[in-house]
């Protein structure tokens, strides 16, 4: 299936209140730009590194402990690679041992979901909200003084945006 037809299903299931809606989908309407982010798969190589490219269009995943963003400590946001979407804040990360980037939350209307089974055993996948990029998985066994989830990201997934000043 491709971005376009993952995402519409995606957002129409949360509209029409399908299972996807209790996961706090987004509203299409209110990701700015989401009609310029439809890209071609040959567009998107074009933009993206090979590396991105496999992460984010193919749903791969990177070797844990690769991504410098895992020891990333500065105030900032960390951004949609693809499509520079503002997906987590830096208030929001934690060392959760696995070796890639995790976080207790996201930024409200920018995340997509779906249950992958790639490993049998059933998983949340999540993907940018505005251009269908796979970013990682979540998990429930995040900070219990928080949310309990953990977003567990692809660092190549992501770009950090550092904190003005």
């Amino acid at each position: 299936m491709s971005r376009r037809g993952f995402l519409g299903g995606l957002l129409g299931g949360a509209a029409a209140g399908g299972a996807n809606a209790k996961e706090g989908e987004p509203d299409r309407a209110l990701i700015p730009d989401y009609d310029k982010w439809q890209l071609s798969d040959e567009e998107w190589k074009e933009r993206l590194t090979d590396a991105q490219y496999r992460v984010l269009r193919k749903e791969d995943t990177e070797r844990p402990g690769s991504s410098p963003l895992d020891d990333e400590k500065r105030d900032g946001i960390f951004a949609c690679a693809g499509c520079g979407l503002e997906l987590f804040k830096s208030d929001t990360k934690y060392d959760s041992g696995t070796g890639w980037p995790s976080f207790f939350d996201y930024i409200p209307n920018t995340l997509g979901f779906k249950t992958d089974y790639k490993i049998i055993v059933p998983r949340l996948e999540y993907h940018c909200a505005r251009c269908g990029g796979h970013q990682g998985h979540r998990f429930d066994d995040g900070p219990l003084d928080a949310t309990g989830k953990r977003y567990c990201n692809n660092g190549v997934a992501l770009t950090f945006i550092p904190a003005a000043g």
